[in-house]
C-alpha cells in the first residue's frame, strides 16, 4: 500500500540572497561595500521544509498563509509547482527575509512584513481532509499563526514539530520534536542544560515521544521520554560556514523517514545525514528555481508586472493598434520581448483607433485585435487603453522599458514624458520596410 503525502503545515516566508563582492569599506562608514551583485529568491520556512522534501520525489501537501502581495504571489506560483497547496489568508505583507552576502559570508539580514495567518473556514476544512490522509506530518512553526490556526486537526501519528522561540508550544504525543541547541534551551527553560539533558527535559516536558537537538556539524542528541539518549554523528569533514534552511532539511528527511516506517533513531540519522549533505552543497543559497512561469496564461497585464517585479525582471511594454497584424508588427514585438523578460502589449480600443485613424477604422475589432496578439508566444499580456496615449496605463505598469516601433528622430514621444515618471526608459526600434497596416488595406482595395 502506498504512503500517504507529507503534509507540511506552518509559515512560509521568502528569502532573498543578495550576492556580490565586498573587497573595499565605505568612505563615510567603517562598513564593506557589497559591489556587483546578483539577487536570488526563494520560499523560506515551511516552504523550503516542503520544497526540499518535493525535490526528493515526495507527494507533498502544503498547508501555509499566503499574502497576496507580490512576494505571496511569487511564493504562490514557485511552490505550486512542486506541493499541492492548502492557501490560508494571510493578514499583512508577506515576511521576507533578505541576506546581504559577499564571498558566501553573511553580512547582515534585514526582516521586512508583518504578515500572519488568518482564519479561513473553508481553507481549514480542506486542510484537516489533508491531515485525514497524511502519511505524515511536519509542522514547521515560524510563529505566525500557521500552526495554531491547524491545532486542534492535529492527531497523533507520525508527526513531527520543527518548533520557532516565536511560536506557540508543540501539542502533545508528537513522534519527533525537533529543535536546535538554543531553541531547546528555551523550551525546557534550562538554560545551562547540555544538548542531551535539554532533549530529555523537551521530551518530558512536551510529552513528545522523542526529541532530537540538533548541534549543525556535531550531528543531534536524541532523547526518549523514557529516559533513553543516543548521539547521531554527522558524517566527519563537514563544513558548517552557511547552516541556512538545515534545520528544514532535517525535519522534513526525517518526518519522510517516520513516514516509511523507520524507527525515530533511524530516521534521525537519515535526517542527520540529508542535513549535512545540504550544507556540504551550499545550503539554502545554493537553492536556485526558475521564476513562475509567465506563459501559464491567462494573467491580467497588472499580475505580470508585479511578478517580474517581485522576481527582480526586467519588464518591457510597447502599444499600438494593432489593426491588421502583419510581419512588420510580429518583428517588433520579438525584438521587444528580447530586451527583458517579460511583454505587455498596450492596445488602443475601437473608439480610441477611430479618433486616431478615422471612421473606417479599425478593421478588426477590439477583442479580436486582443487575442491575436495574446496568440503569440513573445506576447505576456495584453492591456486595452482608451486615451489618446497610453500615458495611463505606463503609469500603472511602470515598465523598466518603453518600445516603440518606427523613426522618432528629432522629435519626442507623447507618452515620453509618462514613461520617465515612471522610471523607465524608451527604446525606439526600427519599422521592417514596407510593411504596414495601411498597406495591407491599400492592397486590399485594389483587389476588390
Amino acid at each position: 500500500m502506498t504512503a500517504g503525502p507529507l503534509v507540511v503545515v506552518g509559515d512560509t516566508l521568502l528569502d532573498v540572497d543578495v550576492e556580490g563582492d565586498a573587497e573595499r569599506l565605505a568612505p563615510d562608514a567603517p562598513v564593506p561595500v557589497v559591489a556587483g551583485t546578483a539577487e536570488h529568491r526563494r520560499p523560506g520556512g515551511a516552504g523550503l521544509a516542503a520544497l526540499l522534501a518535493a525535490r526528493d520525489g515526495a507527494r507533498v501537501v502544503l498547508v501555509t498563509a499566503i499574502g497576496d502581495d507580490p512576494a505571496g504571489r511569487y511564493l504562490h506560483g514557485v511552490l505550486s509547482k512542486y506541493v499541492e497547496l492548502v492557501r490560508l489568508p494571510l493578514r499583512g505583507s508577506t515576511v521576507t527575509k533578505t541576506r546581504v552576502r559577499a564571498r558566501g559570508q553573511t553580512l547582515i539580514r534585514v526582516d521586512r512584513g508583518d504578515g500572519r495567518a488568518a482564519r479561513s473556514r473553508r481553507a481549514e476544512e480542506r486542510a484537516a481532509r489533508a491531515l485525514r490522509d497524511a502519511g505524515a506530518v511536519l509542522v514547521s512553526d515560524y510563529g505566525r499563526g500557521t500552526a495554531d490556526a491547524l491545532r486542534g486537526h492535529l492527531r497523533p501519528g507520525p508527526l513531527v514539530w520543527d518548533p520557532h522561540p516565536r511560536g506557540g508550544p508543540p501539542v502533545p504525543h508528537c513522534s519527533l520534536v525537533t529543535p536546535n541547541e538554543r531553541e531547546a534551551r528555551l523550551l525546557c527553560g534550562e538554560p545551562d542544560a547540555s544538548a542531551d539533558e535539554a532533549a530529555l527535559l523537551v521530551a518530558r516536558a512536551l510529552a513528545a515521544e522523542a526529541a532530537a537537538v540538533t548541534m549543525g556539524g556535531n550531528g543531534a542528541a536524541l532523547a526518549f521520554r523514557n529516559g533513553r539518549t543516543v548521539r547521531v554523528p554527522a558524517p566527519n569533514g563537514v563544513s558548517t560556514v552557511d547552516v541556512c534552511g538545515a534545520g528544514d532539511r532535517f525535519a522534513g528527511a526525517a518526518a519522510l523517514a517516520l513516514r516509511d516506517g523507520a524507527r525515530t533513531e533511524d530516521a534521525v540519522a537519515v535526517g542527520v545525514g540529508e542535513a549535512t549533505r545540504f550544507v556540504e552543497s551550499g545550503g539554502a543559497a545554493a537553492l536556485r528555481l526558475s521564476a513562475p512561469a509567465l506563459g501559464d496564461r491567462p494573467r491580467t497585464a497588472e499580475e505580470v508586472a508585479e511578478l517580474v517585479r517581485a522576481t527582480g525582471g526586467r519588464l518591457i511594454a510597447t502599444g499600438g493598434c494593432f489593426d491588421l497584424l502583419h510581419a512588420g508588427h510580429v518583428s517588433l514585438l520579438r525584438r521587444a520581448r528580447a530586451l527583458g523578460d517579460a511583454l505587455i502589449v498596450c492596445v488602443n480600443s475601437d473608439e480610441s483607433v477611430r479618433r486616431l485613424k478615422g471612421p473606417g477604422r479599425p478593421v478588426v475589432r477590439e477583442q479580436d485585435r486582443v487575442e491575436v496578439l495574446r496568440a503569440l508566444s513573445c506576447v505576456d499580456a495584453v492591456l486595452v487603453f482608451d486615451g489618446a496615449t497610453p500615458a495611463e496605463p505606463i503609469g500603472r505598469l511602470r515598465p523598466d522599458v518603453w518600445v516603440k516601433g518606427g523613426d522618432y528622430s528629432g522629435r519626442e514621444l507623447p507618452e515620453a514624458e509618462a514613461v520617465r515618471r515612471a522610471g523607465g526608459e524608451v527604446v525606439i526600434l526600427a519599422s521592417v520596410p514596407g510593411r504596414s497596416t495601411t498597406g495591407l488595406i491599400t492592397a486590399a482595395q485594389a483587389i476588390s
